[in-house]
């Protein structure tokens, strides 16, 4: 990635449309006060918020401060909110008509004028997807999506389409009005700190890369878990699950990454092409696969941390007949030299028993003809990769019991990205709005990553409709369904949780 970008061409008002909305407060405002503080802001820069509330400039700032106290990773400090007060502004108008768009115009050449921006825009639909192709169109009409001498961005949130034909639909309306290296897809897993450290785990250490194959790995397991129910966000969830919401999207990017080859470079075309090829080597899935190796589910009420937790069906803007999945499980194989014959497992789901995100390397085990043979049970090594929340590495492997005569334990060594001396680690919004105002789209998904993945998630989704299931079949704060553990079960392996 590309890091060495001069002060200028940072230089930028970005125009966040659902200023008022729950991404902007909980995520994006944090990530701009966090960047103040770390002084990583460019020197001429503005936010411009649009919503549709009535509200003075004033008053929505009132209102992000208050955000940033429940929020921000860093403590708010006086001198340091000034400099984020001073930049953020509040346009108010209807972002389906034509007319705010003329006025937000206007503002923006103001502004431009007294922060020094250049002309530069970065245009960040955080609002529902239903309004991403009117608002890219109000912004070709209005000439906003074009300037002269000067870049223009698009940056879209997820869901991109609800299966292959709205996605593609969606993406021949965007390329319309921009070219693909001006459109930005969000997932925000991909700036975590961690899934970026894959590759330089892979790639930068020797003894990894050169087990990282079908002859030294004996499974992969990539688990997304939370603990959270879907709770105000029902109607959003009905029309997505677990398979849209996850699988489609964070799950496929992350496993390209653990599977991908080593790109020719670090430019940002050459990892999405690595990346790009682990999504079409996933086998295919024949009606036959689906059946034996997919497991959904959805969960019924229960207790959480000694609280009552309602079934999904019961929560707010959800069926009572519902049949949408808040789990799904799977296994895969990626149908290359590298990997053939390894299993890749895979599960996320929610009201689950703990909230975390982990990928387990797990090595083949040696023959049990020394240590092992009758007495003891031969446990693999394996390298776990801590998504969130306890951020790092840990390697696990045997040594002998130094407490008695022979027996055999397993020991980590373990590296926490969170601890005193590091500080707090990057929020994942930090580091792509970052990435956005510099140009590097290496985190952000290209067209055809989007489309290989849509593929795959449509047969799934598919399969959920022709098929009836007994839902709910686990209950909130348990881990999940019993199918699940057979899947793995039947192929004499288990899940880890660590």
């Amino acid at each position: 990635m590309n890091t060495n970008v001069s002060e200028k061409d940072l230089s930028s008002i970005m125009v966040i449309f659902g200023g008022t909305g729950d991404l902007t407060h909980r995520k994006l405002m944090p990530a701009f006060y966090n960047l103040v503080h770390d002084n990583l802001l460019p020197k001429h820069f503005a936010i411009v918020c649009v919503g549709r509330r009535e509200k003075s400039s004033e008053e929505y700032r009132r209102e992000v401060l208050d955000s940033l106290k429940r929020f921000s990773r860093n403590k708010i400090e006086d001198q340091k909110w000034k400099r984020l007060e001073q930049v953020v502004f509040y346009e108010n108008f209807d972002f389906t008509g034509l007319e705010g768009y003329h006025r937000l115009k206007k503002r923006l050449n103001e502004l431009d004028d007294i922060f020094g921006t250049k002309g530069n825009r970065a245009y960040y639909l955080a609002v529902a997807p239903e309004y991403f192709e009117t608002i890219v169109q109000r912004l070709d009409e209005s000439g906003l999506a074009r300037s002269v001498g000067s870049w223009n961005r698009l940056v879209i949130e997820k869901p991109f389409g609800k299966d292959l034909a709205t996605a593609r639909s969606l993406n021949e309306s965007l390329l319309k009005v921009y070219r693909e290296d001006e459109i930005f897809r969000i997932d925000h897993y991909l700036g975590k700190d961690m899934i970026q450290n894959i590759m330089v785990l892979r790639f930068s250490n020797f003894m990894f890369e050169q087990l990282w194959n079908s002859k030294y790995i004996d499974n992969i397991q990539i688990s997304l878990l939370e603990k959270e129910g879907v709770g105000s966000r029902g109607g959003y969830y009905e029309n997505s699950g677990a398979i849209r919401d996850m699988l489609q999207s964070h799950i496929l990017q992350i496993l390209s990454l653990v599977a991908m080859e080593p790109p020719v470079d670090l430019t940002t075309d050459a990892i999405r092409n690595e990346k790009l090829k682990v999504i079409r080597a996933i086998e295919e899935f024949t009606p036959e696969f689906l059946r034996k190796n997919v497991v959904l589910g959805q969960y019924g009420a229960g207790y959480i941390d000694g609280r009552p937790v309602p079934a999904y069906r019961d929560e707010e803007r959800v069926a009572k007949d519902s049949m949408t999945e808040t789990f799904v499980a799977l296994k895969l194989h990626i149908n290359n030299f590298r990997w053939a014959g390894t299993p890749f497992y895979i599960r996320t789901g929610k009201s689950l028993a703990k909230s975390s995100a982990e990928i387990v390397i797990q090595m083949k085990s040696l023959p049990n003809i020394l240590y092992f043979r009758e007495r003891y049970t031969q446990i693999p090594n394996l390298l776990v990769i801590r998504i969130q929340p306890n951020v790092g590495v840990s390697l696990r492997f045997n040594t002998k019991d130094f407490k008695s005569h022979n027996n055999i334990v397993q020991q980590n060594m373990d590296f926490s990205h969170e601890n005193s001396s590091q500080g707090n680690t990057p929020e994942a919004y930090e580091r792509l709005i970052l990435d956005v105002l510099r140009g590097d789209s290496t985190l952000f998904s290209r067209w055809d990553e989007v489309e290989a993945s849509w593929k795959i998630a449509d047969r799934i989704i598919e399969y959920r409709e022709r098929n009836s299931f007994d839902f709910p079949n686990y209950n909130a704060g348990t881990t999940g369904p019993v199918k699940a553990f057979e899947l793995l079960a039947r192929d004499g392996r288990e899940w880890w949780s660590l």
